[in-house]
């Protein structure tokens, strides 16, 4: 028997430039998953047809940041010699996929679906829901399952989606036999990386709360995010005992923040731990628990900046990259596909016994 591969599949709306909270959420992770060799196969996509669902009077915003999204790829460190980096609205076995499926799923299951809710109360759709948008879940179950799929590395918000697409598989499996492979779900290890909340405090990280400090961002404009971020409104004079919960400046040292950074730029304090333990006693400034922050954050994101502006020289190259991805991505989804007809017994051309069936009961007339 044939060994199961062990793929990946990841991707991200290109609605603008990729931020530090994709970065601790999921891009730092897929490097390292990249790098590590247990992998057969990994597929990065910009969901592109996706991000449409709910900015379809404004396709510029879209193709404009299709190439933003790839610099920023290219940039953290995902290698198209590893990877295969692809564009999902050029791949339109995606759609037949999802066609099929939407036979599986019921109104009332999608309505119920937590991250479908959330994202619809967010964008104020009410009742005036694009169907494209609404039936996101199953758009994203076709992504997974025509790349077979084993793991999909994402937030914990994704989790919902995940478990539809997972649905959707049995259901599939269950009435045309054993074709499409279930995926599994990879959360951030580390905690503090699940979630990144924005600057301002507010629970998510997002392009159009204004709150983000994007990967392209130049050291200026991260000190400045840094310097007016939300820590403890209580937390007035230095003497003030300091609050960790919901500080936004410690949620980052937890997701950034490594040993040796004490070692480099606060060598006052051994780690984290105590560093947050003189905060909560009083006694220690947010200027300096930020200006600490920032040296973390520049040593992160410089190296990030400056292969992005190697990039940027020869910007036909990437877009040369990602056609050739597109072939690779187009070339597997179309096997997936093909399997999915046969099991659907609607691969009407290809079915030799079929017509030798028909011919025989024609004859038997």
């Amino acid at each position: 028997m044939k060994k199961q591969e062990k793929i990946i599949l990841t991707g991200d709306r290109p609605t603008g430039k990729l931020h530090i909270g994709h970065y601790v959420g999921s891009l730092r992770r897929r490097v390292e998953l990249q790098n590590s060799g247990e992998y057969d196969k990994i597929f990065i996509f910009e969901a592109d047809a996706q991000a449409l669902t709910d900015n379809i009077e404004n396709p510029e915003k879209v193709r404009q940041n299709v190439i933003e999204v790839a610099l920023d790829y290219l940039a953290c460190g995902i290698d198209p010699a590893k990877s295969t980096i692809f564009i999902q609205s050029q791949i339109p076995e995606l759609c037949e996929l999802s066609f099929y499926f939407m036979d599986l799923v019921t109104v009332s299951r999608l309505q119920r679906n937590p991250t479908v809710k959330t994202e619809i109360q967010m964008r104020n759709f009410e009742t005036s829901i694009p169907v494209g948008f609404f039936t996101y879940p199953i758009s994203q179950a076709a992504d997974i399952t025509a790349f077979r799929a084993t793991t999909v590395p994402v937030g914990e918000d994704q989790e919902p989606m995940l478990e539809q697409a997972r649905e959707i598989v049995r259901r599939f499996n269950y009435i045309y036999g054993e074709t499409l492979v279930e995926p599994n779900i990879l959360l951030p290890e580390n905690a503090a990386c699940l979630r990144l909340p924005g600057t301002d405090g507010k629970a998510k990280m997002s392009k159009s709360l204004g709150n983000c400090i994007y990967l392209s961002d130049s050291a200026d404009e991260v000190e400045k995010k840094i310097k007016s971020m939300y820590t403890d409104p209580n937390h007035i004079k230095v003497t003030d005992p300091g609050q960790i919960e919901g500080n936004t400046v410690f949620t980052y040292l937890d997701a950034f923040s490594r040993p040796e950074h004490f070692e480099r730029y606060l060598p006052d304090y051994p780690n984290l731990a105590e560093l947050k333990a003189h905060y909560q006693r009083g006694g220690l400034g947010d200027m300096k628990v930020k200006k600490f922050l920032a040296a973390v954050l520049q040593e992160e994101l410089e190296p990030i900046r400056t292969r992005r502006k190697e990039f940027e020289k020869d910007i036909p190259a990437v877009y040369e990259m990602l056609r050739k991805g597109c072939e690779v991505a187009r070339a597997t989804a179309a096997d997936t596909l093909a399997d999915v007809r046969k099991a659907m017994k609607i691969n009407y051309f290809d079915d030799e016994e079929l017509v030798a069936e028909q011919v025989k009961r024609f004859s038997a007339e």
